[in-house]
């Protein structure tokens, strides 16, 4: 007769006590977990400060059950469920080994300044350091004033020979139909400035292109030949269409006892990009204007010219008296004007404005071997103060004129070349 309940039989029992074991005896009592439970709450206290039952044990949180082994082992028993993970001794709360959870402390900002400061002041150095070394490397060294022979001495203060010139070289057919320039090959001086930077006020002469001028003796800029002089004149852009800015110097510093430190020249689509990349120069029109030649259309009144109406307005000679003379007087306002744009915050400081305009004119300018990115910029600088009027803008001294030239007064020409030379304040008048 089976032993077991009804429905067992021994196929089944397998070999474990309660499951069909042939064993006579169960298997020893298996260890089950216990659940323990902390100390009751004090008699009239309920969960969260409150009269109920469950009252929490620490910090408003309620009292966590604990599991161990049955039997009194506590390997189980991790101290996570004790609710000390809320906070108190042993736990990870105040005071306990895992740390501080308390508040945290208040930043330091002294410390976050200081590493900003240093952060900002590092991006500014390596952006300009870089800035200028683009920009210097854009720079078209293309005139030696080596070259030039019997050179007067060197004054005080800087002298810089300013050029615009006819050169077509860049512009497209359109391009010089637009600016009305024509297609003459080669290039010839369309207007020359002496600029003076010193410590007594910088000035800006205009020097007419039709003045009458001493070829001196020479050396040839790409032959190297000597060129005696024999006492010829011709128009001041002669010079230049004769053998390049080598000559112009030489003529310049013969005629006038001026030495030139610095050459810097600027061809008609130089001068257009240069306008338009400043977005227009404002200007007062004295007049209208209206030149078939140099294409201009212009009403009196102050306005904003783009590149094309700029480069009319500077080129205008006989809309206007037909001298050389009032031609001059508008390419000193606008050559002020646009120094005085150019070197504002506004532009300095905007990356999207300086270094388009910056593009614009190093890639146009033709400089001597020896200048640098410091000499232009002072050049610069010195135009914008002749035109807020810490300087003086003039025409060169006239007093007459010879089978058509303009003939310089020799007197006062002779009391402006000392003065520049000893950087004295300018005392003389073109009137």
């Amino acid at each position: 007769m089976s032993d077991w309940p009804e429905a067992w039989s021994d196929e089944n029992r397998g070999s474990r006590y309660g499951r069909g074991s042939a064993s006579a005896q169960p298997e020893g009592a298996r260890v089950m977990r216990q659940v323990r439970r902390g100390p009751a709450a004090p008699p009239g206290q309920g969960g969260y400060g409150g009269p109920g039952p469950s009252a929490p044990q620490y910090g408003g949180v309620p009292q966590q059950p604990s599991y161990v082994d049955g039997g009194g082992n506590t390997g189980y028993d991790s101290g996570y469920n004790t609710g000390q993970v809320y906070g108190g001794p042993g736990g990870g709360g105040p005071g306990g080994p895992r740390g501080d959870y308390g508040p945290r402390p208040a930043p330091n900002w002294r410390r976050r300044i200081k590493w900003t400061a240093i952060t900002v002041a590092t991006v500014l150095i390596v952006t300009t350091v870089g800035t200028y070394f683009w920009a210097d490397s854009k720079l078209n060294r293309e005139v030696d004033l080596s070259k030039v022979i019997d050179r007067p001495e060197a004054g005080e203060g800087t002298n810089y020979l300013i050029v615009g010139s006819d050169s077509r070289a860049g512009l497209s057919d359109e391009q010089k139909k637009a600016l009305h320039t024509g297609s003459a090959e080669g290039k010839r001086t369309d207007s020359m400035m002496l600029l003076h930077v010193g410590s007594n006020g910088d000035t800006l002469i205009s020097l007419p292109r039709d003045s009458d001028v001493e070829i001196p003796t020479y050396k040839g800029s790409d032959s190297g030949k000597t060129y005696q002089g024999t006492g010829r004149h011709v128009k001041l852009n002669a010079a230049y269409a004769e053998d390049g800015p080598e000559l112009l110097v030489r003529t310049v510093e013969f005629n006038t006892g001026l030495h030139i430190d610095h050459y810097v020249e600027i061809g008609f689509a130089g001068f257009a990009n240069i306008v338009d990349s400043v977005g227009g120069v404002e200007i007062d029109i004295p007049q209208d204007i209206k030149d078939t030649k140099s294409g201009a259309d212009l009403k009196k009144g102050k306005q904003t010219l783009n590149g094309e109406e700029a480069l009319a307005f500077v080129r205008t000679r006989y809309a206007l008296s037909g001298s050389d003379l009032d031609r001059t007087k508008n390419q000193q306002k606008f050559l002020n004007a646009l120094a005085n744009q150019v070197a504002t915050p506004g532009t300095v400081l905007n990356p999207f404005k300086l270094y388009p305009t910056m593009g614009a004119g190093l890639d146009s300018l033709i400089v001597d071997k020896d200048m640098g990115l410091w000499d232009l910029g002072s050049m610069f600088w010195a135009m914008k103060s002749v035109n807020g009027g810490d300087g003086k803008s003039m025409n060169m001294p006239i007093s007459g004129s010879s089978n058509g030239n303009l003939v310089w007064d020799k007197t006062k020409l002779k009391t402006l070349v000392e003065q520049l030379n000893n950087d004295e304040k300018v005392t003389v008048s073109s009137e």
